[in-house]
């Protein structure tokens, strides 16, 4: 997915909604998966993350799963973030995630449980 420049408000606007549109909620899930949308995050890529996100999902029909937006987390230059919390689980943040290595978080760390230490940023 090719991603025009910024160069307004407006611009930058039009961005959140589509990033915001792109983003499903699957009611009731047990796994939630949460991708920083604030303005470094969308700068880093993080609309992409989203799309990688919501795609593997799909492709793999996987039930069960939330995905959200949040805002800046004070980690700028760690963006894209993505988060995977569980009541299951640790609440784990991994930084610095393209579309390729979210494809590998949901499959590895959403469906089959692992963590993937070298992209964690933090873990609770």
């Amino acid at each position: 997915m090719a991603m025009n420049k910024i160069r307004s408000l407006d611009d930058l606007k039009k961005v959140g909604e589509q990033a915001r549109e792109a983003i499903t909620v699957r009611e009731g899930g047990d796994v939630k998966v949460a991708v920083g949308m604030g303005t470094c995050g969308i700068a880093a890529g993080a609309r992409e993350v989203v799309s990688a996100v919501i795609n593997e999902l799909a492709e793999r029909n996987v039930k069960g799963v939330s995905v959200t937006q949040t805002g800046c987390a004070g980690s700028c230059e760690h963006e894209p973030l993505l988060t995977v919390s569980s009541a299951e689980g640790p609440h784990v943040t991994y930084a610095n995630v393209s579309p390729d290595q979210a494809r590998k978080i949901i499959v590895q760390h959403v469906i089959n449980g692992e963590v993937l230490d070298e992209w964690v940023l933090a873990e609770k």
